[in-house]
């Protein structure tokens, strides 16, 4: 898509003395940087990313030890039309061999060891459910085409329960769905419709995540250690334990200058005076904010501090600006927004993985997620490319899993997910995996199990209207713009790495005035092949009759009537 677009920017004047300064370590931040210096020219050490943990990366990460246990809070799927991603990675490259990209890599990857699982859903402990179709009615296909045909200006803040009807919730499509986003009933019905259309030319093979793109690490070292390499070979400086607090900003003339970024460090007040020609960019929100972890014997504690972090300078510069959105809309209802997931690390097993292969028949990391339909917690599993850490040994294995239910008593353990400790968690999934008999023994060589509690994991899908979330760049700015999946991009779904990515070259050449045109949402929703096949799968038929169809002679002898 649009080669022609593909060119070398003209460099911006004065850019060897303009700095940049990027509030926040996530993939949003670091693919700014990355456009900066590849289309923009900028010198890699006018750079400054601003972080206020003491590891980059976000919420695309992975930690631990052989010892003491592995974690990773999640993975955001990727498929091959992400295409502001697949640029990105396109010029970083491989730690393993310079002469080769990421992308190369990832390709060549997904080439040989494609997602196509051969287990979605299970139940009754263990056993194989149905998943070959989406079990939709027609009336619930008539339900989608309703949503799809519908302006987001119309659908406004309705929730998804507010827009289907009960019976829709039961159908495997709602299983598929709600596991592989983690929607929740009460979120944005407008965030449906953004996936829906936005992942249309996939819905084919939804129920075998076919066109789903696995890495060959975890996503912190597979992504972003490689990212973090190159932008350190260029130069650009990383500023680590270091919090953001507010920003100044001179609004005189109907413009919006950021003037000065105020922040904290080792217990410090600090000021930068920020240059006209200079560049601000704030990622305004993290789903992964204030995360707690727990471990095999103590539960995650949930954070509800007032502190929020980002989320915290983002209600402080609403205040400042109408067109800096609202951010009471994603950030103040916990209970609403709260996920949790959690890692297990085992060693010297011949139980659980076994037990999971004959089970699925999918090798590590080529069969996605497995969801567990008569789970009270809603409960998935992952069980990833072995192995998941660059320094991870070949005897200790690990397995990944989540709920969606928080707030309900599970079947086996008598607590809610949220108050359960790792072991408690590990031990209701060994219950629906059919291995109740074999827990004791599974737990002696369990290492660890890691449950992460995030408050603010799905915010993003929280119900909200036109102007809740700002414009990457606010009307009237000149040099500040939002980052990350709580900025408006037009057509794009948010919890997926390519709205963070395109959110940055939206930045990057809009705040630099490139000539350089950025590649669009794929726009699968406009093709008539497409759209034909997604029909044909959500009414569970392989052939579309012409006579149910208005103009059907008008069709017949054409490549219209093939495709039906």
């Amino acid at each position: 898509m649009n080669n022609y677009q593909r060119i070398n920017p003209i460099k911006p004047k004065n850019i060897e003395s303009r700095k940049a300064y990027l509030i926040g370590g996530g993939i949003g931040s670091l693919s700014a940087a990355a456009f900066l210096i590849k289309d923009g020219h900028m010198p890699g050490n006018n750079i400054h990313v601003i972080e206020q943990l003491d590891i980059l990366g976000g919420s695309m990460d992975g930690a631990g030890t052989a010892e003491k246990g592995y974690t990773a809070r999640g993975g955001r799927e990727i498929e091959e039309h992400f295409e502001c991603f697949m640029e990105l990675y396109s010029f970083i490259p491989s730690l393993t061999d310079k002469n080769r990209s990421v992308l190369d890599e990832f390709r060549e990857l997904n080439i040989e060891e494609p997602i196509e699982s051969h287990c979605r859903l299970v139940h009754n402990q263990g056993e194989k459910a149905d998943f070959s179709t989406l079990g939709l009615s027609k009336g619930h296909a008539m339900e989608l085409t309703k949503l799809h045909l519908s302006t987001e200006e119309a659908l406004g803040s309705t929730t998804i329960e507010e827009f289907f009807t009960p019976s829709f919730f039961n159908t495997n499509f709602w299983y598929f769905w709600a596991t592989m986003f983690a929607f929740e009933k009460w979120h944005s019905v407008v965030e449906v419709k953004r996936y829906m259309e936005r992942f249309m030319h996939l819905i084919g093979g939804m129920n075998k995540l076919k066109g789903i793109l696995h890495t060959e690490y975890n996503q912190y070292d597979s992504l972003i250690l490689p990212l973090i390499t190159w932008l350190k070979d260029q130069g650009v400086c990383f500023d680590s334990c270091c919090k953001a607090t507010d920003i100044d900003f001179d609004f005189t003339n109907n413009q919006k200058i950021a003037k000065a970024i105020h922040y904290t460090k080792d217990g410090k007040n600090e000021i930068i005076n920020v240059n006209e020609d200079d560049i601000v960019l704030f990622t305004n929100g993290s789903m992964t904010e204030n995360t707690t972890r727990g471990d095999i014997d103590h539960p995650a504690i949930i954070n509800r501090s007032e502190d929020k972090g980002c989320f915290s300078l983002w209600e402080k510069l609403a205040k400042k600006s109408p067109d800096f959105g609202h951010p009471e809309k994603f950030c103040t209802n916990i209970d609403k927004s709260k996920w949790m997931s959690f890692t297990v690390t085992l060693k010297d097993d011949d139980i659980v993985f076994p037990h999971i292969y004959n089970l699925t028949g999918d090798k590590p990391g080529m069969g996605g997620l497995v969801t567990i339909k008569d789970s009270n917690w809603f409960m998935s599993w992952v069980v990833p490319k072995h192995p998941h850490f660059i320094n991870q040994p070949d005897n200790v294995k690990v397995l990944w899993a989540y709920a969606l239910n928080l707030d309900v008593p599970g079947n086996y353990i008598k607590k809610t997910y949220s108050d359960c400790t790792g072991r408690e968690m590990f031990e209701e999934l060994l219950y629906h995996m059919g291995l109740e008999d074999k827990i004791p023994e599974i737990l002696s060589h369990t290492v660890n199990v890691i449950p992460s509690m995030m408050p603010y994991i799905t915010a993003q899908f929280m119900p909200r209207v036109p102007g809740d979330r700002p414009n990457v760049i606010p009307e009237g700015s000149k040099n500040f713009g939002f980052l990350g999946q709580f900025a408006e991009v037009p057509e794009d779904c948010v919890f997926t790495v390519e709205y963070s990515v395109r959110s940055a070259i939206m930045a990057v050449y809009g705040l630099l005035g490139l000539e350089k045109t950025l590649d669009p949402v794929y726009p699968s929703k406009y093709d008539i092949r497409v759209l034909i096949n997604a029909a044909k799968t959500c009414l569970g038929i392989d052939k579309l009759p012409l006579k149910n169809i208005p103009l059907g002679e008008f069709f017949k002898n054409t490549e219209i009537e093939k495709l039906l």
